[in-house]
């Protein structure tokens, strides 16, 4: 029996990303989006919804304060890019919080919590490390698609990572850098320092104290040697 979703959020590009997901695991239904609160509450009059991805900055409703007024709710799972409301998401029961932008690794992780069967997620947890795969990031007042293959490094700033591409212009974006690692795919890039994620298939050379990515020497810290020797002893 397949779970039947519903996409509550106010960027269209966010929840195309969203449906993308959802179209991708057999288990679940896309149901249909709705671009606010009051929307959505026409769309579960009209519909039987198990699952709602709801995001919580929409205009004229909030999403934890819209979920407050139904009395059987479905299923949720917070969508969002703020990290401020994760306390009201759980107090209101929610399966998950998700920070966008928001992986296929990182959304079957959250449905697994729900305890329905996933016979596809093996398939697709190796799908998500597919190289020619990709990852939105929010920056320029926009989301911003890009290819793992094209993502040469990732350097963490204060409060911002700069992603440096392939023939590309570096995006600057307000997220933490372990935010982001939880993100990315493990079998294509490795965390060596506390302010440094490369691409494995970017390394040229390597020594107990650095990585070599292009000519550039990225330190690694004391505390990820082992991962990174575990990591070249097995390539």
């Amino acid at each position: 029996m397949k779970m039947n979703c519903l996409i509550v959020d106010d960027e269209p590009l966010a929840a195309k990303v969203l449906e993308t997901h959802i179209a991708s695991i057999p288990s679940l239904y896309f149901a249909g989006s709705c671009l606010n609160a009051f929307e959505a509450m026409d769309a579960l009059k009209a519909n039987t919804i198990d699952l709602m991805f709801l995001d919580i900055h929409m205009p004229k409703l909030m999403g934890h304060a819209f979920l407050r007024t139904l009395r059987n709710p479905p299923k949720v799972i917070f969508t969002t890019a703020y990290r401020e409301y994760a306390v009201d998401a759980f107090e209101l029961d929610a399966i998950d919080y998700l920070l966008k932008p928001i992986t296929l690794e990182r959304l079957l992780r959250a449905l697994n919590k729900i305890g329905t069967d996933m016979p596809s997620t093996v398939k697709e947890e190796k799908s998500i490390l597919d190289p020619d795969g990709f990852i939105y990031f929010r920056a320029e007042r926009k989301m911003v698609k890009a290819r793992y293959a094209d993502i040469v490094m990732i350097e963490s700033i204060k409060d911002y990572i700069k992603i440096i591409r392939k023939n590309e212009r570096p995006l600057l974006v307000k997220q933490s850098i372990s935010s982001l690692e939880d993100a990315l795919p493990g079998n294509l890039f490795l965390r060596v320092h506390r302010s440094y994620i490369v691409a494995i298939n970017q390394i040229t050379a390597f020594t107990n104290h650095d990585v070599e990515i292009g000519g550039l020497q990225i330190p690694i810290g004391r505390s990820y040697l082992r991962q990174v020797e575990k990591m070249t002893a097995a390539r």
